[in-house]
């Protein structure tokens, strides 16, 4: 149901972008604009809301120290990811106990792989930049870097379809 749904929303998109935009425009979009990518934007949007509300909810409901909110609200923002990604945009195979754990696993290393890009991105970048300003565009940057990766390592890595 949620394919159907996500195909009509891709149509209607597309149907109004064709009367606004360039041929060329439209064809790129009609490539890259699939469910697959729809919903993973979309579940990363709710990722990203339930890292920072559960990091709000625990910092002021259960007045955790911050550095110790942010680890939890990452871990249950990873972990929604996990699942949201698995059952939902790239549909799973994995059968048995063995490959959900390998699953499990290579979904996390990726994840580790994007904190760490994200990390030396900031570390080599920011030096370079001169305002707040420039140095939160230089986030958005490699945040939308990350973005990207963590998808394909999703796709390719993490939920790639076992072999039968």
């Amino acid at each position: 149901m949620i394919k159907n749904v996500t195909q009509k929303f891709i149509d209607f998109n597309l149907k109004i972008s064709g009367k606004i935009f360039p041929e060329k425009f439209n064809n790129l979009l009609k490539k890259f604009l699939t469910v697959e990518v729809v919903l993973y934007i979309f579940f990363g949007v709710l990722t990203t809301i339930v890292n920072i509300g559960s990091f709000a909810i625990i910092t002021s409901c259960f007045k955790l120290e911050e550095n110790i909110s942010n680890a939890i609200a990452i871990i249950l923002a990873v972990l929604f990811a996990y699942f949201t990604n698995k059952d939902l945009v790239f549909h799973s195979e994995a059968k048995n106990l063995k490959e959900k754990t390998i699953e499990f696993f290579k979904f996390i290393a990726g994840r580790a792989f994007t904190m760490v890009v994200e990390f030396v991105g900031g570390f080599l970048l920011f030096p370079l930049c001169h305002t707040s300003i420039q140095k939160t565009i230089m986030k958005l940057f490699v945040t939308v870097i990350v973005i990207i990766l963590n998808f394909f390592i999703s796709k390719f890595f993490a939920f790639r379809k076992f072999k039968k």
